[in-house]
């Protein structure tokens, strides 16, 4: 199996853990799923931990919450042909390469990765986020 280096705008196969989920007491999503790579920080310890959100079906309740992704983009990561969102209003975090990356599905040879968001809706994407950051409550 390929592992890439994980880098902001990639696109992984990953078994996301949504915040109901976790609040209910689950340790592991119910669904493996597209997710896009927002950030990546290296870890004292020398490995790297990544940062990721992601990508539904399902519409966002208010349209800030999520950046719907261009039938060309999907079909270029070789995603299906439904509508499909990438969520901004939850974050998974982990170390990479960690157990719940997923092979994308029919790939042969197997990988994890879908591709890269193209650079303009990889920008959408972080100024989204960033926005929403900068209107957290500071609680230090």
């Amino acid at each position: 199996m390929t592992l890439a280096t994980p880098k902001p705008g990639l696109v992984i196969h990953y078994s996301y853990l949504w915040w109901q989920e976790h609040r209910d007491g689950r340790e592991e999503g119910s669904k493996d799923r597209p997710c896009a790579v927002v950030l990546t920080t290296e870890e004292d310890e020398g490995g790297v931990r990544v940062t990721v959100v992601p990508i539904t079906h399902m519409p966002p309740a208010l349209p800030d919450d999520g950046i719907e992704i261009p039938r060309s983009v999907k079909e270029r990561l070789g995603l299906d042909h439904e509508r499909s969102w990438i969520v901004v209003t939850e974050v998974n975090r982990f170390l990479w390469p960690g157990p719940d990356l997923r092979p994308v599905p029919r790939s042969a040879p197997a990988r994890f990765e879908h591709g890269y968001l193209p650079p303009r809706l990889y920008e959408a994407l972080r100024v989204r986020i960033i926005e929403r950051l900068r209107r957290a409550v500071p609680r230090e």
